[in-house]
C-alpha cells in the first residue's frame, strides 16, 4: 500500500496534468463556478471558452492570462458577473449576447482583443478594464445601458458600431485611424462623441448625437455622414479630403446652424446638405474646388457661398424655401463648371434633394457604411453555396 509520502506527489502530478488538459482543449464548456475553477492553474488557454446558458450568479476565472481562442457566453439569463482578473489577452472574440441579468464585467487587466461582440445586456451600465483595452480589431456594442465606454480607449480598429445603448452619453476614445466603418446611432440623444487623435478613416456615420468632436481628421477615403442630430456646430479644421467616391452629408439635423470645412479642397462623391431647418447659411467651405459627384443642397438657407469652386462633375441641385439669387451658380453651369444637370430655384415651398436615400446615410455605392462592411463577408458564403452545388451536381452526375 502506498504512503502518503509517495501518494501525495502523485496526486498532485495527477491534478496538474489534469488542468493542462483543460488548458488544451479546443472547447472549454463553462456550466459553473467549479467549471470555471478547475482552468485555475492554466495561465494560458488555447482553445475557446463558453460559459453555458445554464451558468449562473458569478463566473471568476483567477488565473488565466491569455485566451488563445473566444471567449463566448450567450443566453445565461441568471449570471450576473463574468470576472477575470489577471487575463491580458484574447486573441479571437469577446462575444456576449441576451445576457440579461449581466451587472459585473471585471477585466482589470485586459488590453488586447480580436473582436468585442455585445449585445442585449440591458443590466450593464459601467466597465471594470482598469488598464484599458487598447487594441481590437472590431468592436460591436448595441442594446446595452453603459453609460460610457470608459475602458475601451483604441488606437486604431477596422469596425467600430455602437448602437442602441439608451443611457450612453461619452464616448471618448484615442483612435488614429479607422480601416472600414465607424457608426454611432441611437443612443442617448446627450451623446458627446470625442475621437481627438483620429486622422484617417474610411466610412463615418453619426446619428443621434449632441456633440462630435473630429478635430485632427484630415482624410476620409469613403464617406462622412450626420443624420439627425442635435449639435448646433460642427467643425473639421484639418479635413482636407474625401476618397474618389466619397459622400459629405448634412441631413435633418434640426438644430445645426454653423459648419466649418476650412481647408477641404474636394469631395470624391455627392455633397449633400438637406433639411437642417435652423442653417441659414452655407459657407464654411472656402477652398473646396472639386466635387465628383454631385452638389445637393435643400432647405430654408439664404446664403450659398462656394467660393473656389472650379469642377462639379455631377449635378447641381440647390433649393430653398426662402428668397434665393440663383445668378452666381447659372453661371458655374454656362461656364462648365458644372458637367450635369443644373436646377437651382428659391421660394420653393418643398425644396427637394436629388440624392437618392438622403434620408439615410449613403456611401458611394448606395449602402450605408455598415451596410457596406457586411457586404464584404457575402463571396465567403457565395462560395461555400457555389461548393455545395458542385458537390451536389457530381452526386447527380454519378447517380444517373
Amino acid at each position: 500500500m502506498l504512503s502518503l509520502r509517495y501518494l501525495l506527489p502523485l496526486l498532485a502530478a495527477a491534478g496538474s496534468a489534469w488542468a493542462q488538459i483543460g488548458c488544451s482543449e479546443r472547447t472549454n464548456n463553462i456550466q459553473n463556478e467549479g467549471d470555471a475553477q478547475a482552468l485555475s492553474g492554466c495561465r494560458t488557454v488555447s482553445g475557446d471558452i463558453v460559459i453555458a446558458e445554464g451558468a449562473a450568479g458569478t463566473i471568476r476565472f483567477p488565473g488565466i492570462e491569455r485566451i488563445e481562442g473566444s471567449l463566448i457566453c450567450r443566453d445565461a439569463t441568471n449570471l450576473n458577473s463574468i470576472e477575470a482578473p489577471r487575463l491580458s489577452i484574447i486573441d479571437r472574440s469577446f462575444t456576449l449576447t441576451g445576457l440579461t441579468v449581466l451587472a459585473t464585467l471585471n477585466f482589470p487587466s485586459l488590453q488586447s482583443v480580436g473582436s468585442i461582440e455585445w449585445t442585449a445586456l440591458p443590466a450593464l451600465q459601467e466597465l471594470s478594464f482598469t488598464r484599458q483595452v487598447t487594441r481590437a480589431n472590431e468592436v460591436v456594442i448595441s442594446n446595452t445601458n453603459l453609460k460610457s465606454l470608459n475602458g475601451i480607449n483604441l488606437e486604431q480598429v477596422s469596425v467600430f458600431d455602437v448602437n442602441n445603448n439608451p443611457y450612453l452619453t461619452r464616448i471618448d476614445v484615442q483612435l488614429g485611424n479607422i480601416s472600414q466603418a465607424l457608426t454611432l446611432q441611437a443612443n442617448s440623444k446627450d451623446l458627446e462623441a470625442s475621437f481627438p487623435n483620429l486622422i484617417w478613416a474610411f466610412n463615418m456615420t453619426f446619428r443621434n448625437c449632441s456633440e462630435v468632436n473630429l478635430p485632427s481628421l484630415a482624410s476620409v477615403n469613403g464617406s462622412l455622414g450626420f443624420y439627425g442630430n442635435f449639435f448646433e456646430s460642427f467643425a473639421a479644421p484639418n479635413l482636407t479630403r474625401t476618397g474618389d467616391r466619397g459622400a459629405i452629408a448634412f441631413v435633418s439635423n434640426e438644430e445645426l446652424t454653423n459648419i466649418s470645412m476650412p481647408m477641404l479642397t474636394s469631395i470624391g462623391g455627392t455633397y449633400q446638405i438637406a433639411n437642417n431647418t435652423k442653417l441659414r447659411s452655407i459657407d464654411g467651405f472656402p477652398k473646396l474646388s472639386q466635387v465628383g459627384g454631385a452638389i445637393d443642397f435643400s432647405g430654408n438657407f439664404t446664403n450659398v457661398t462656394l467660393s473656389s469652386i472650379r469642377d462639379v462633375r455631377g449635378a447641381f441641385n440647390l433649393q430653398t424655401s426662402s428668397q434665393f439669387d440663383c445668378s452666381p451658380y447659372q453661371q458655374l453651369k454656362n461656364s462648365g463648371v458644372v458637367k450635369g444637370r443644373y436646377t437651382c430655384s428659391g421660394s420653393t415651398s418643398r425644396p427637394g434633394s436629388v440624392t437618392s436615400g438622403s434620408g439615410g446615410s449613403q456611401t458611394s455605392s448606395g449602402a450605408s457604411p455598415s451596410q457596406s462592411a457586411a457586404a464584404r463577408h457575402i463571396p465567403v458564403h457565395v462560395g461555400a453555396v457555389l461548393a455545395v452545388c458542385a458537390a451536389l451536381s457530381g452526386w447527380l452526375f454519378l447517380a444517373l
